[in-house]
């Protein structure tokens, strides 16, 4: 019944006839496809994640839209890859780009970022915890839609010194409230910090804020307590089987069944759209104690093995989404963006080439979309999806260099001739595998089967397909000369305190 009615509303809302959903998004950092209990994670840490599932839709094939945490968030925000948007690199062939603690790029004014246009339809926007798309101040929150902010452009990690490189600061808005490690405590040795709990509190404020005075809200909650150097608060310390990373997530299951829970008793879960996932896959050079696990898959973080980029995700709207749903439908990242703006009964812009799409038939109506799925890492497209198959054109996990200094994002999962240490490429003849049959990616099909070319030739038409349409962005994150690049620094911070 409940199918029945809900492609009417959602006509509706169009004509403004009723009250469009709010849009929360649960982002987590590093976070892998094998975390969660409803994932097959045997300890079953995770009751309120694996609930929210229960309650909602499971998505098995989501994808993150890079390998990387900054890449992947640029992308979410404008629906759009990240060569695209020009959140890459072209500075180091297929190197991945590294934190903008190495540059001094960042989201562009021509890009136009879900909050902005949700902010036109009289959505009122929060971001909570890390921002990442750049740390000048023309590339801050507020100035590309969000209304709202609290946290930091960076991640935690460090710390480092007071002078040459200072700890990454946290922001309330435009005022600079402190730094991680020094006003915002955690403590390397034990692992202990409270930010997962004041992040949790600022999500529950907002709500109750939003909700008194009836407006409709966008909260983008983009934690990062699965990073590397993972945390968590006193209570939940030394409670998981899975060590301190599996206290982190303990404690971010808990906050997440918070947050629905007060939307629930607020009496407005049945217009608050949720959808829970990931950035990239889990940093296996962190594991085992400090990251996660991807299940199944092939290698992680960094990579464009299923790893590194196929992330946990559930969709969450009670009175809409059928409870108990499992969606095979390809997604990634890029779909909240287009997927929030039909349900606020916009569309997309039409001057730009938008990848992301909307989903709200897949969960509402169960359908499957024809899409493919493209892997890139900096500049350079790695592999395509089309269906089950995944062809690589390029294969690499990290250089001898790294490799041999102990930097492995494969850790025991060498796979002879597609793990490779140096950039290899099949252009002429792509790897192929079946995910369905090898979701491990460790057995490619053979060149001459009669398998191998009848998927090729359907693959390799939407590849070019892709590389005839492609106009890449001006590229933010090549790594800049040390001396500019502190320089820009100091003179970013000193205007975003002035």
């Amino acid at each position: 019944m409940a199918r029945a009615v809900l492609v009417p509303l959602w006509l509706c809302w169009a004509l403004g006839c009723a009250a469009p959903p709010n849009v929360v998004l649960l982002l987590m950092d590093d976070m892998g496809w094998g975390d969660l209990g409803a994932f097959g994670e045997p300890s079953k840490e995770t009751p309120n994640l694996d609930q929210m599932a229960s309650e909602g839709m499971l998505f098995l094939d989501f994808y993150a839209a890079n390998p990387l945490c900054s890449p992947s968030r640029a992308a979410l925000l404008t629906g759009r890859l990240p060569v695209r948007n020009g959140f890459y690199t072209t500075n180091a062939h297929a190197r991945n780009a590294y934190t903008p603690q190495d540059i001094v790029g960042g989201i562009q004014d021509s890009e136009i970022l879900l909050p902005e246009l949700l902010k036109k339809a009289g959505y009122t926007n929060k971001i909570i915890g890390k921002w990442h798309l750049g740390h000048r101040p023309q590339f801050h929150p507020l100035k590309h839609g969000f209304d709202e902010w609290f946290g930091s452009p960076n991640c935690h990690f460090g710390p480092y010194d007071n002078r040459a490189l200072p700890n990454i600061p946290v922001y309330r808005d435009w005022e600079m409230i402190g730094r991680y490690y020094e006003d915002f405590k955690i403590d390397l040795r034990t692992g202990e910090a409270n930010l997962t709990q004041i992040y949790l509190q600022e999500a529950l404020d907002f709500i109750s804020k939003q909700q008194a005075s009836q407006q409709p809200f966008f909260l983008y909650w983009a934690i990062d307590a699965t990073h590397a150097p993972v945390y968590a608060s006193k209570h939940f310390l030394g409670t998981s089987q899975r060590g301190r990373y599996g206290d982190a997530v303990r404690e971010i299951d808990d906050s997440v069944g918070k947050i629905l829970k007060h939307l629930q008793k607020l009496g407005i879960s049945e217009n608050t759209f949720v959808f829970f996932t990931s950035d990239n896959g889990a940093a296996l050079i962190s594991a085992p104690k400090q990251g996660g696990s991807n299940g199944p898959f092939l290698c992680g973080k960094q990579t464009t093995f299923e790893g590194g980029m196929r992330e946990p995700a559930i969709a969450w709207w009670p009175g809409h989404i059928p409870a108990g749903s499992v969606s095979r439908q390809l997604g990634s990242v890029m779909d909240l963006f287009t997927t929030s703006l039909s349900l606020v009964g916009l569309q997309p812009p039409s001057d730009r080439q938008i990848d992301g799409i909307d989903l709200l038939p897949a969960i509402l109506q169960g359908k499957l979309i024809d899409r493919p799925i493209f892997y890139y890492r900096g500049n350079e497209m790695m592999a395509v999806r089309v269906g089950l198959y995944k062809a690589h054109y390029w294969t690499w996990s990290n250089s001898w260099e790294d490799y041999s200094k102990g930097i492995d994002f494969c850790p025991g999962q060498n796979v002879s001739g597609v793990t490779t240490h140096l950039q290899e490429e099949h252009s002429t003849l792509p790897l192929l595998f079946h995910l369905g049959r090898d979701p491990g990616e460790k057995y490619p099909l053979s060149f001459a089967s009669d398998e191998y070319q009848g998927v090729m030739r359907r693959i390799s038409a939407v590849v070019q397909q892709h590389k005839d349409t492609m106009v890449p962005g001006v590229p933010q994150l090549n790594v800049c000369d040390k001396a500019v690049m502190e320089f820009n620094q100091s003179d970013g911070l000193k205007n975003l305190m002035t």
